[in-house]
């Protein structure tokens, strides 16, 4: 484990009497339709019980479990100082399962709800909830499209250097690193997480985030990540920490800002094909800025800038759109580019 342990979460209702249960993690399998995972009551309380789960339930909102899903839900300090994260709804939980780098901890069934085919092998605690419970820790108005909750215990790839987190740790994310995102102040969830998602599609070695980054396990920042933001190493660290890291391994740093040398900045060239093959065998990192700031000063002091070329009346791109084409353009295998 690359972090240290983080307090346990509080106990399930009358989880003193049961044995504990063993961490397990999932095996792959196909996403089933959610139709498939419905059934009546009277199922769901016939069903044989496999796996050896530990079965709930529970219907007060005052329970502590409920309350502690609430503040991950609600709370990114909450999330880190227990090292858990929160997913909402049946299909992100499966197929987040598919990639076997994080065990479900307690997974949380609406009553009436049949636990899917592909959760017959989880053997941690399975707790029926009532819908007044669902509402409450999912934030939503209706229960309808939300049968499962899962408490996931966070990556072992992620690391919070505000978290005190040794030098060793940070180096040993980014010592074989070729290509690193890093992310200057990303506030939407949305584009934070579909930017993590492109850099997992084409192949970048991990994401670091600077300061005014919004939590990449926001519920929001997981549905768009699509599992990605389990699968690579992700820090959050400060441009003391990142500069460091860039001198060590001597990474070229660009960064993504729409301003062109036609308009008379000398700093900027353009993304090509040809700019990407020069980079081929360098080590790289790509600073991508806010959506409403854009860059910051140490960014735009430490990277050469680098712009996209455009017709049209438009000065920029979404930044998820514009990462997206940097991440594409600038992998480190260009071959298949100049077949394009």
């Amino acid at each position: 484990m690359l972090l240290a342990r983080a307090p346990p979460p509080p106990s399930l209702p009358s989880a003193a009497s049961s044995p504990p249960q063993r961490e397990s993690i999932l095996r792959p399998r196909s996403v089933p339709s959610l139709r498939a995972s419905v059934a009546t009551a009277a199922a769901a309380k016939a069903a044989p019980l496999r796996g050896g789960q530990n079965h709930k339930q529970v219907a007060s909102l005052a329970n502590p479990l409920v309350k502690h899903c609430v503040k991950l839900r609600l709370s990114a300090a909450y999330r880190r100082s227990c090292r858990r994260i929160l997913l909402v709804g049946l299909a992100p939980i499966l197929e987040m399962c598919r990639f076997e780098l994080s065990a479900i901890e307690n997974l949380l069934l609406l009553d009436g709800v049949e636990l899917p085919d592909e959760l017959y092998e989880f053997s941690g605690n399975v707790v029926y909830v009532s819908a007044a419970v669902m509402k409450k820790v999912s934030g939503m108005q209706s229960v309808d499209s939300t049968e499962a909750i899962a408490i996931m215990h966070m990556p072992k790839y992620f690391c919070d250097r505000d978290d005190d987190q040794s030098d060793a740790v940070l180096d040993g994310l980014f010592r074989s690193a070729k290509r690193v995102l890093v992310l200057d102040g990303i506030q939407d969830p949305g584009n934070l997480g579909t930017l993590i998602r492109s850099a997992c599609a084409f192949k970048w070695d991990g994401v670091f985030l600077l300061p005014a980054c919004c939590d990449p396990f926001n519920e929001k920042a997981l549905r768009a990540a699509r599992g990605a933001s389990l699968q690579l190493p992700v820090v959050s660290g400060n441009w003391s920490d990142l500069r460091a890291l860039m001198t060590k391994y001597d990474i070229k740093m660009l960064a993504g800002h729409p301003e062109s040398s036609s308009n008379g900045s000398e700093r900027t060239c353009t993304l090509s094909i040809q700019l990407a093959d020069s980079l081929i065998s360098e080590s790289l990192c790509l600073v991508l800025g806010s959506e409403g700031s854009g860059l910051s000063a140490e960014t735009l002091q430490a990277c050469e800038l680098v712009n996209i070329p455009m017709e049209g009346t438009f000065e920029s791109l979404n930044v998820s759109v514009a990462g997206g084409i940097f991440l594409f353009m600038l992998q480190t295998k260009q071959q298949k580019i100049g077949e394009l």
